[in-house]
C-alpha cells in the first residue's frame, strides 16, 4: 500500500478517536478533539498532494478518499447532535439534526452512485464542487471544535458564568450559520454529481 493510501485510511481511525473525543466529557477533551480533527484534514490535503505529484493517482484513492472524508464529517456532525448548550437554546442540539440528515443523506447518494459507476468500470473522483463542499465543512466543523474547546478549557475561571453566557450566544449563531452554508453546497455539489452523471443512472433504471 502507497504512502497516500495510508494516510487515507488513518482517517478511519482519526474518525472514531474523534467521535470519541466529542462524546465524553472529560478536561481538554474537545481540544483534543480539535487537534485530531485538524491533524485528519492535513492528511486530506498531503495524500492528495502525493498522488498527484509523487506516487501517482490510484483507483483506491479517487474511492476511499472521498469516502474517509465523509466518515470523518460523520463522526463529527453526529457528536454535535448529542451537545446542548448551557444558557441560549439548551434544549436543542449544538447542531440541527435535520441538517446532519441530510448531509449524510447526500453522501450516501453520491456513494451509492460511485459504486455504480465502479461495477460499470468507472471510477468517478471527487469534483471541483464536491471539493469546495469538503473545504467548507472541514471550516465549519474547525469553528464547532474551536469553540467547544473555548467553552470547556479556556473560559472557566472567575466569572466564568457571565462569560460562558456571552459567548454563547455568538457561538450559537456562529455554529448555525456555518453548518447551514454548509449544508447548502452539500445539497448543490450533489445536485451537480447527479446531473453530470445521469446517463449512468438512466442505463441502470
Amino acid at each position: 500500500m502507497t504512502i497516500p493510501n495510508m494516510l487515507t485510511c488513518s482517517r478511519f481511525f482519526f474518525a472514531a478517536a474523534l467521535m470519541a473525543l466529542i462524546s465524553l466529557d472529560f478536561p481538554f477533551s474537545k481540544t483534543l478533539a480539535l487537534v485530531m480533527f485538524v491533524i485528519a484534514s492535513f492528511t486530506d490535503w498531503l495524500d492528495g498532494y502525493l498522488a498527484r505529484n509523487v506516487y501517482g493517482v490510484s483507483s483506491f484513492g479517487k474511492l476511499m478518499d472521498p469516502l474517509a472524508d465523509k466518515v470523518m464529517v460523520t463522526a463529527a456532525l453526529v457528536g454535535f447532535v448529542e451537545i446542548r448548550l448551557d444558557y441560549y437554546y439548551p434544549d436543542l442540539p449544538l447542531v440541527p439534526a435535520f441538517l446532519v440528515v441530510i448531509i449524510i443523506a447526500r453522501e450516501f447518494m453520491v456513494t451509492g452512485l460511485r459504486l455504480l459507476a465502479a461495477d460499470k468500470g468507472n471510477v468517478i473522483s471527487a469534483g471541483r464542487l464536491g471539493k469546495h463542499k469538503t473545504v467548507w465543512q472541514i471550516i465549519a466543523i474547525s469553528v464547532t471544535l474551536l469553540g467547544l474547546a473555548i467553552l470547556q478549557d479556556v473560559l472557566p475561571g472567575s466569572n466564568a458564568e457571565h462569560r460562558t453566557e456571552s459567548f454563547e450566544f455568538s457561538f450559537r449563531w456562529t455554529v448555525w450559520i456555518l453548518h447551514g452554508a454548509a449544508c447548502l453546497i452539500t445539497i448543490a455539489s450533489g445536485m451537480k454529481y447527479f446531473y453530470d452523471h445521469r446517463k449512468i443512472i438512466t442505463r441502470n433504471i
